[in-house]
C-alpha cells in the first residue's frame, strides 16, 4: 500500500501542477463542481469530469495531463548514484561520505615551521599563521 505522500509526489512537479489546475478551473466553469488536490481519487475525477465534459479544451488538457503521468511514472527510476556534490557551480570532493564537502583542514600544521597552517578557503589551499 502507498502512502499518501507517495500517491500525491507527482503533485509536486509544476508542469504537471499546472496542467491539473487548468483541469480543475475547467471543471468548476463546466460542472461547478471543485475538485481538491487532497481528494483521494483525484486522477479518477479528473478523468471522469474529462469523459463527461462537452468541451475540448478538458479533454485536450486531461489528455496531455495523462500522458505526462505516464511518462513521468516510466521515466522516473530510483536514484542509484550518489549526486556531485556542488559548490558556486563546481564540483567538491568530499572525503567523508554523508559530509558537505567543504571543508576546512584547521589543526593541520606545516611541518616546515609550526607557526602556519593550511587551510582551504573558497576552494583554495592557503598557508595562514596561527
Amino acid at each position: 500500500m502507498m502512502t499518501l505522500a507517495a500517491e500525491r509526489s507527482w503533485l509536486l512537479d509544476r508542469g504537471l501542477l499546472k496542467l491539473v489546475h487548468q483541469c480543475r478551473r475547467l471543471i468548476l466553469a463546466e460542472f461547478g463542481i471543485k475538485v481538491h488536490l487532497t481528494d483521494e481519487h483525484l486522477q479518477s475525477q479528473l478523468a471522469a469530469y474529462a469523459k463527461k465534459s462537452r468541451s475540448p479544451q478538458l479533454s485536450n488538457v486531461w489528455e496531455e495531463l495523462r500522458e505526462k503521468l505516464q511518462n513521468n511514472g516510466e521515466t522516473q527510476e530510483p536514484q542509484t548514484t550518489v549526486p556531485r556534490k556542488m559548490y558556486r557551480g563546481q564540483p567538491v570532493e568530499s572525503n567523508e561520505p554523508g559530509h558537505a564537502g567543504i571543508h576546512d583542514e584547521r589543526g593541520q600544521e606545516d611541518s616546515a615551521s609550526g607557526r602556519t597552517r593550511t587551510i582551504t578557503y573558497r576552494g583554495q589551499t592557503i598557508e595562514v599563521p596561527v
